[in-house]
Parts: C-alpha cells; sequence; structure tokens
C-alpha cells in the first residue's frame, strides 16, 4: 500500500536585574499558591462531574460569546494564523473568520447559512454549516457523555492570552482515539487554546489564542452587510441531499470494534468528475465519539485512483478499493481506526 502525502535578556544593571530577579520570585510564588488554591478534587467520580460540566460549558460558550481575536492553528511545522469574529444576539449568530497567511479567505455565517469568499476571483460558496465542533468550538455531539471513552483529569490552573484559564486533559481509554489538552477560559468557559495528543504524549497539533477580547459590543451588521456586499458574484451551492447509507446497499458495523463512535450524519455529495466533466455521487457518513470526528466517503470507482495511507498532524486518511467502488476516510484519529472502520464495511446489492 502506498504512502501517501498530505501536507526562540539581554544583560542589565545590578539593581534592575535584581527587580528582574525579585518580580519573577513573586510571580512564581503568586502562581504556585493560586494553583495549589484550585488544585482538582482527588475524588474520580466529582472530577468526572466537574469535567463534564466544562466541557459542556465549553461547547455553549462558542456559541453565546462574544468575541473577537487573533488564534494560531499548527500542525508539525505549519502554522497558520486566523481572525474570527463571533457575535450572539438573540438566539442568532454571526461569525466572521478570515485567513491572515496567504491567499485571502473569508467565512461570513449567519446562522447555519456559511458563506466562503474568494475574493480575487469574486466568487462565493454558499451552504449549510455541516457541524459545530470547529475551534473554539467542542463536542461535535454534545448530549453523549464522551467521558466513558476517555479518563478526564483537571491540571493546575494557568493563564492563557490574558486569561486565567482551566486546563483538562482527556485521556483515551484505548488505542483508537487521541488525547487531548484544553485550556477554557474560568469566567466564560470559552476555549482559548486546544492541543491534541498522540499515545506517546507528543502534539500533533493545536490552536490557540495568540490575542482575544470576550464580551464584546456585537457588530453583526457589519457582518451581514459584507454578506449583502457579494451580490452580483458568482454563487456556487454544492449540491447536497440527505441519505441513507442503507438504502444504497452499504453497512458500516463498527460498533463491537470501535466503541462510542456513532454516526451523526449521511448526505449525497454531487460534484463533477474531473475525467469527463459528468455529474458524480459520492456518499459520507460522519462518526464521532462526541470529541474525535471522520467521514467515510464512498464514490463508483470511475477515476483512477491508488490505494494509501497519509497523515498530516493528527488528520489520517486511508484509500481503499471495494469492489466497484472507493473508499476515503479521513479524520482526526489513529491509522487504526480508520483500518478498522474499513474492514467493518460491507456492500449487499439492494434488491429491485
Amino acid at each position: 500500500m502506498q504512502r501517501l502525502s498530505i501536507e526562540s535578556l539581554p544583560r542589565a544593571p545590578l539593581g534592575r536585574t535584581f527587580f528582574l530577579f525579585a518580580f519573577l520570585l513573586v510571580s512564581t510564588l503568586q502562581s504556585q499558591a493560586w494553583a495549589q488554591a484550585s488544585a482538582p478534587s482527588a475524588d474520580p467520580l466529582v472530577e468526572r462531574r466537574e469535567v463534564s460540566a466544562w466541557l459542556n460549558k465549553i461547547h455553549r460558550a462558542a456559541q453565546t460569546q462574544n468575541y473577537v481575536g487573533t488564534f494560531v492553528y499548527q500542525r508539525g511545522s505549519t502554522m497558520r494564523s486566523s481572525k474570527i469574529s463571533h457575535f450572539a444576539d438573540k438566539g442568532n449568530e454571526y461569525e466572521e473568520l478570515e485567513t491572515l497567511d496567504g491567499r485571502q479567505r473569508r467565512i461570513l455565517r449567519q446562522n447555519e447559512d456559511v458563506y466562503t469568499l474568494i475574493p480575487e476571483q469574486k466568487t462565493v460558496f454558499q451552504e449549510k454549516r455541516e457541524s459545530k465542533d470547529s475551534f473554539p468550538a467542542l463536542l461535535a455531539t454534545p448530549n453523549r457523555d464522551v467521558l466513558d471513552f476517555y479518563t478526564p483529569k483537571l491540571l493546575p490552573n494557568e493563564r492563557m492570552a490574558g486569561f486565567d484559564c482551566v486546563v483538562i486533559e482527556l485521556t483515551p481509554k484505548d488505542e483508537y482515539r487521541f488525547g487531548y489538552r484544553l485550556w477554557a477560559d474560568r469566567n466564560t468557559g470559552l476555549l482559548l487554546r486546544a492541543q491534541t495528543i498522540d499515545a506517546d504524549g507528543h502534539m500533533l497539533e493545536q490552536a490557540a489564542f495568540s490575542q482575544i477580547s470576550i464580551a464584546v459590543p456585537s457588530e453583526k451588521a457589519r457582518i451581514v452587510h459584507a454578506i449583502q456586499a457579494t451580490h452580483g458574484w458568482h454563487v456556487i451551492k454544492p449540491q447536497i441531499a440527505p441519505t441513507h447509507l442503507s438504502d444504497a446497499g452499504w453497512s458500516i458495523d463498527v460498533d463491537k470494534k470501535v466503541p462510542g463512535f456513532k454516526a451523526v450524519r449521511e448526505v449525497r455529495r454531487t460534484m463533477r468528475s474531473t475525467a469527463d466533466g459528468k455529474p458524480l455521487d459520492v456518499q459520507q457518513v460522519v462518526y464521532s465519539d462526541g470529541m474525535a470526528g471522520l467521514s467515510v466517503f464512498i464514490e463508483p470507482a470511475t477515476r483512477d485512483r491508488k490505494e494509501g495511507h497519509g497523515s498530516a498532524g493528527a488528520t489520517n486518511i486511508l484509500i481503499k478499493r471495494h469492489g466497484d467502488y472507493w473508499l476515503t476516510l479521513l479524520g482526526e484519529v489513529p491509522q487504526a481506526t480508520l483500518q478498522q472502520f474499513a474492514a467493518s464495511i460491507e456492500f449487499k446489492q439492494p434488491a429491485k
């Protein structure tokens, strides 16, 4: 099987040095006292309840708080920064995400309607939001108790981007998911930093705010105006429709091999084949355990591809041939998880 490629004190006079030493000493003592005062409970059940409450608070904060900030996403040696503005008003959400590196891209959102702008081409992709788990949100399925599959631990509090934060560590109970470290603002619960950790304790990727302001005045009118300003642009609306894989003869039974992952969305995407330009229907089913997520794509084998696997940070990919179809499995899970999913996929020609 082919391996696929995905994508650090200057010297100072004696008086100043002493002042710096005293400042650092006092700061260290204050930090130690603060950490000790906020030490987590030694009772595992109490700690589990506290972490569960914080996870839900993190998820709600991303949707209900007004915030504007810059965050950096790091995957291996690759880093990119983006600016995000989010405003909540009477149950409605307005959001703008702008890339600060490379080609300019803006993503505007009003509730579930998402507009991806490509200014140099005067093109806008208009579609419905498919998930609510992108940074700084969390929990793709907030109603499921994810702590059935992760061991929770409250670490000593830390400061992040100028805010006092609760620090949470989630260690997976099996080899089919990665671990996480989360930093959440103690006041609002907003997630300010998130790391994905492998089985050896190495960081695979992280997203972290370098600067953020919380509880800022709403600027929803600016976002609404930016959406309206795309009038006259070339609009592309991806063709996506709900579907059921079982109706097409497919079944994926992984619950015994990889417990905890449940199907949260099944859709059919109609795209254009790069070979002849004809419509190409691709089935997609999205799975989540509440923290990790993966997608299974199924398409007719009408184009040449190669079987293989690869990874970039926490994201793994697996491509396999299944009779007259190509299977593509992609997600922020270990490669072993994708292999188990692929082995659990069956197809039976539906009766006519």
